[in-house]
């Protein structure tokens, strides 16, 4: 038992000090670079060479991101609720890749999503979420399926543990869980193409997500529009 826990931890020495070489010419896509995680991320790896494709929701954000960092550094408009834009952003990913194949996707772009009992949402309420968190993250990757085995490169799904917990109703945990089980799926099936998939489940980060006013309003609003049999159902105290 001894000797299979030492040579375990001396595997995981080992594989936490195997480092990417030759960074130089490898292509990089990063979903919801406008803010947060995915914009210090993109910066964090332009500046270790590679060969970034940031997704910006506005052309603003993506021209801010641009102003500090290398020249390297590329940015495309990303709405991941429209598959025209989608079909804009591969497109634009393509030509820059120019034959050499996707090294990286990194999905990390989030949908708003309202928090609140299931019987005050509509559905549109879960498609708001669920087109841009999980639909949007499967469609874009399926189009850049090829380009990644091409390169035999990586699809890294940045997840937020919170979602896992499904203790609120809404569309949020039900994206979380969904990743979870298409980045399982296709882990399993990329492996035959030298592909690798992983899952990147992180904890709290200051954003708009966890922001209480805007928790807030979204529950103003919903209760608001609630017809009246169900507003009396909870009543005011439980509001």
């Amino acid at each position: 038992i001894l000797a299979s826990i030492f040579s375990l931890i001396i595997y995981w020495l080992i594989r936490d000090r195997y480092r990417v070489r030759n960074l130089s010419g490898k292509h990089v896509f990063i979903t919801g670079c406008d803010t947060g995680l995915g914009n210090s991320l993109a910066k964090w790896l332009d500046k270790r060479g590679f060969c970034v494709i940031a997704a910006c929701a506005t052309e603003k954000e993506g021209q801010e991101l641009q102003s500090c960092s290398s020249p390297s550094l590329k940015t495309v408009n990303l709405n991941l609720a429209d598959s025209n834009s989608i079909a804009r952003a591969v497109g634009f990913v393509t030509e820059e890749t120019a034959g050499k194949g996707l090294f990286g996707l990194v999905c990390n772009a989030e949908g708003t999503a309202p928090v609140a009992p299931t019987d005050w949402l509509r559905i549109e309420d879960f498609h708001s979420v669920l087109d841009v968190n999980l639909l949007g993250l499967i469609e874009i990757t399926l189009k850049l399926l090829p380009l990644l085995k091409k390169a035999e490169g990586r699809v890294v799904n940045l997840i937020n543990a919170k979602g896992l917990m499904a203790l609120v109703g809404g569309g949020y945990s039900l994206s979380k869980w969904g990743m979870e089980a298409f980045s399982d799926t296709l882990r399993i099936e990329m492996q035959h193409f030298g592909v690798k998939v992983s899952i990147v489940e992180h904890g709290f980060f200051k954003a708009g997500i966890v922001n209480s006013d805007i928790i807030e309003k979204y529950l103003f609003r919903l209760w608001s529009r609630l017809n009246p049999e169900i507003r009396d159902s909870y009543g005011e105290k439980y509001f």
